[in-house]
């Protein structure tokens, strides 16, 4: 495509085209609208509904094939009730994406007339194209406002993303005006961003960037590569919908790289940046291969730059190893006490993605202590010393400029 004769309207198309070759399936909004033909948007619904219901329910009952049609219905309810759960927008955000990888809480009566607690998954995160993928543009959703976003990216019939496009060939249309207009649409349709995960905007083909509803602009980032291996210089909006939409690596980051750091009052929601994503990917990768029975027990040395989330890309790395290698203790050793006590408090407030609650250790009697455990503890300490040859524990280094596995 001739890039001097791009238009939104191109960009748009360029994207659900990229979309399709990911193997998604594609739609335009007004062809889904509430009154219309197809089953997405039933008779009953309305223009402020944005769960694809029908989506949704069919794809709960084939993920989870084990429960009860009267528990399916109860975890529907519980989704679709979730805009209203609680006041504030990123509190509710947080509510759900605690539903989207750990499950719905049901309750139901086995065949033996027993009650018994159980969990429904939303999605399929072991077999993702066992899910349902579908892309709509120009998908009208009337709450507060008439809205209709550019794209909208539905998993199993949740609105996960968002992309706001700007004509490329407007100079007034840039990038911090796609991120302006997210920020009406939190005000206007509020109901679509409890269940968002990512936000795109872009005002060309070499601009655009991800980040989450409580990002500012200048955290809203270009993702460089598609496989960690071949990186790009420019923003390419091609490289952020392949590197970040291939089915596979969407549900990884929703999982794994998404966290909510809570400081006072304030909460914010953090995506990885494609640096930090394949960072944590191949050291997974590397700590598998070393801890096998002909490993060499080194997994390796990730090098971070000054500033770059080394602390970010520690907890990511912490959150998935825990999940790959059956629950392992590690140990994060520092060179700086100041540096030690900034750690904890990070692995603290992601406590959600490590899914445990991280222990600092006071002195070497108390890590002694915590490292009677069997497995399964997250420890910090800043005496390197103390704990180089422990054997069945992972040690990760973090000094000024790396991290150390």
């Amino acid at each position: 495509m001739n890039n001097n004769n791009y238009t939104e309207d191109n960009l748009e198309n360029a994207t659900l085209e990229w979309l399709r070759e990911l193997g998604y399936k594609t739609a335009f909004g007004p062809d889904i609208a509430f009154d219309g033909t197809t089953p997405e948007r039933t008779q009953k619904a309305n223009y402020s509904d944005v769960i694809l219901e029908s989506r949704l329910r069919e794809s709960l009952i084939k993920i989870n094939p084990d429960i009860p049609a009267e528990a399916i219905q109860d975890a529907l309810d519980k989704v679709l009730g979730v805009p209203w759960l609680k006041p504030g927008l990123i509190e509710v955000n947080k509510i759900f994406h605690k539903m989207l990888f750990e499950g719905v809480d049901v309750a139901y009566k086995d065949n033996e007339g027993t009650m018994r607690g159980d969990k429904v998954a939303l999605f399929d995160f072991a077999r993702p194209q066992n899910n349902d993928f579908l892309a709509v543009n120009q998908f009208t959703i009337i709450e507060n406002r008439n809205r209709r976003p550019d794209i909208l990216i539905f998993v199993n019939g949740i609105p996960l993303a968002i992309f706001e496009l700007k004509n490329p060939a407007d100079s007034n249309a840039t990038s911090t005006g796609a991120f302006n207009q997210l920020q009406t649409y939190k005000t206007d349709i509020p109901s679509l961003f409890a269940y968002n995960e990512l936000c795109i905007i872009a005002d060309h083909i070499w601009s655009s960037f991800v980040g989450t509803i409580s990002a500012d602009k200048d955290r809203f980032m270009g993702w460089k590569s598609v496989n960690g291996k071949d990186f790009v210089k420019r923003d390419d909006m091609e490289t952020l919908v392949k590197g970040v939409f291939n089915k596979e690596t969407l549900l990884d980051l929703v999982r794994n790289f998404v966290v909510f750091e809570t400081d006072g009052e304030k909460t914010i929601k953090k995506v990885a940046g494609y640096h930090q994503y394949f960072a944590t990917n191949k050291a997974i990768e590397r700590t598998i291969l070393a801890t096998s029975e002909k490993g060499d027990k080194r997994a390796g040395v990730v090098w971070h730059t000054q500033g770059s989330g080394k602390s970010l890309t520690m907890v990511f790395f912490a959150g998935k190893a825990i999940q790959v290698l059956d629950n392992p203790t590690l140990v994060v050793l520092t060179d700086r006490n100041d540096l030690d006590g900034q750690l904890y408090e990070l692995f603290a407030r992601c406590s959600d993605v490590i899914r445990q609650t991280p222990v600092q250790a006071k002195n070497r009697e108390h890590l002694k202590e915590i490292l009677t455990v069997a497995s399964g503890e997250l420890s910090l300490r800043p005496f390197k010393s103390l704990c180089q040859k422990i054997k069945g524990t992972f040690i990760l280094y973090s000094l000024t400029e790396e991290i150390l596995w």
